[in-house]
């Protein structure tokens, strides 16, 4: 079966094949493909796994058979080619011990080369003959259950049952004397038969020994860029209903240097909130603490520290811009430039509600004077700037865009003497709305991405808020290709 599809469709089917002993791990994000994906993720099984058959070749046939009077007549059938199957319907269901996928009402169709040859003590000499026969196979079914477990955050796959049935068969010869021969090709039906469905049995067990084998290079980690990472770590067991598989993974944002460590986060409680109307192929959760986690990655990598030495009115950093706002700092740095010093002082807070996405920013901005090829500190603002966060869907990435709700000012020191904060409203104003959102806007709408699979994207994709927890709503359209790292 061609590696590609079963990767997809094997992540999907997530069973356990034993009981397993629940994990003390949390998954903070979530995927529940429903039947509507199921029903996706078979279809591209059907289809690529009809490529990976045809054209497939079944062993030779060889077979001897003894006629009175004639003697023994060596009989054989090589060159035995599958080289079309179709697939009339198929069906996969979530069970109690695994997925199982059935293909019912097949047909194949084979061609082949015949041959027989004979001597008897009448005639001493050889006779035989050959040609061509073409075989119709109906009424086949292909069944599979899969199996798939934990195993220290990474999946192992497993073939639980397999088969192949092959209801009718007929054969038609062509060449040599075929209408006088018919009767003795029709004798390899049983054989024929059984070639068929040992080679396709044998086929789909080789497909799925190779995507093991892929589902151990699946990373445990998937980089967002050179800061953070992502843990894509599995979690605990799949959840099985008779309509739906859902899977957990870590999901939580950490260094880029950082080894994977349980977090000390906790999954808020899940919502009933869901994708119902109209039903999707995908829904993935993400808990509020794959925002944060994100936040706290950022923040103790230093990142959210800027210094302002440019801004659309430049007019802003130098002390005349300040001059009837701050009286005393034009007095003592007259027509000086400036530099904005910007510090977060505490990881962002993000908090999910039904209506909002909200985040508070807590940040310190000093004010520096270059005086003289000096760079001279001369007051610290305390900034508490809240903020509303929209997110859409670009490609597979969850993106955002921050907007300003309102801030507050407070002094924290000053070495130009006090001054009030309402005094500087306006200026913050407009650098927080030119400058800031801006800047974080830009890095917010690269966004950061979900758990899907290269060589699948979201189609159609809406996103929910809940109580503490985003729902992103999605089918899902397979472009034909993917490339393990």
């Amino acid at each position: 079966m061609a590696p590609s599809t079963l990767f997809f469709i094997s992540v999907l089917l997530l069973v356990p094949v034993i009981a397993q002993v629940q994990s003390n791990e949390e998954g903070f994000v979530s995927a529940v493909i429903s039947q509507k994906g199921l029903d996706f993720a078979k279809d591209i099984l059907i289809e690529k796994a009809i490529a990976s058959l045809t054209p497939l070749n079944l062993p030779r046939i060889q077979k001897t058979m003894k006629i009175p009077f004639v003697g023994n007549i060596q009989l054989a059938l090589s060159n035995i080619t599958i080289y079309r199957v179709d697939v009339s319907t198929s069906t996969v269901k979530p069970g109690d011990t695994g997925v199982a996928i059935v293909a019912s009402g097949a047909t194949a169709n084979l061609s082949m080369n015949w041959y027989y040859s004979y001597s008897t003590w009448l005639i001493p000499l050889v006779i035989s003959d050959k040609g061509h026969a073409s075989v119709e196979v109906e009424g086949m079914e292909v069944g599979l259950t899969l199996g798939l477990e934990n195993q220290e955050g990474k999946l192992k796959l497993s073939l639980m049952e397999c088969g192949c049935y092959v209801k009718d068969i007929s054969i038609t010869l062509d060449g040599g004397a075929s209408w006088l021969y018919q009767g003795f090709v029709d004798a390899f039906e049983e054989q024929i038969s059984s070639a068929v469905q040992n080679t396709i049995t044998k086929k789909i067990k080789e497909g799925v020994v190779e995507l093991d084998s892929l589902l151990n290079t699946l990373p445990k980690e998937i980089p967002v860029d050179e800061i953070t990472t992502l843990n894509v770590t599995f979690v605990n067991d799949p959840l099985l209903s008779n309509s739906s598989i859902e899977i957990e993974i870590d999901g939580l944002f950490m260094a880029a240097d950082e080894v994977v460590n349980p977090s000390y986060y906790h999954k808020n409680s899940k919502s009933p909130a869901s994708c119902k109307d109209p039903p999707k192929m995908l829904e993935i959760s993400l808990d509020e603490a794959v925002f944060n986690s994100a936040s706290d990655a950022y923040f103790n990598a230093d990142f959210m520290h800027w210094i302002v030495d440019k801004v659309p009115d430049q007019y802003l950093l130098n002390t005349a811009g300040w001059k009837y706002i701050v009286p005393q700092l034009y007095k003592k740095y007259p027509n000086d430039d400036m530099n904005l010093n910007i510090s977060v002082s505490s990881p962002p807070m993000i908090r999910i509600s039904p209506h909002n996405i909200d985040a508070t920013i807590y940040s310190d901005m000093t004010i520096d004077v270059l005086d003289a090829n000096e760079t001279i500190p001369v007051a610290c603002i305390s900034v508490v700037v809240r903020t509303s966060v929209s997110l859409e869907i670009i490609g597979n990435n969850l993106a955002g865009n921050v907007g300003l709700n309102d801030f507050s000012l407070s002094l924290k020191w000053s070495k130009i003497g006090n001054f009030h904060m309402y005094l500087i409203q306006s200026v913050m104003w407009t650098l927080l709305k030119t400058v800031f959102l801006p800047y974080v806007n830009l890095r917010l709408k690269r966004g950061f991405p979900l758990p899907i699979l290269r060589g699948f994207n979201l189609q159609d994709a809406n996103i929910l808020c809940t109580n503490s927890r985003i729902i992103v709503c999605s089918d899902v359209a397979f472009s034909g290709l993917y490339y393990p790292k």
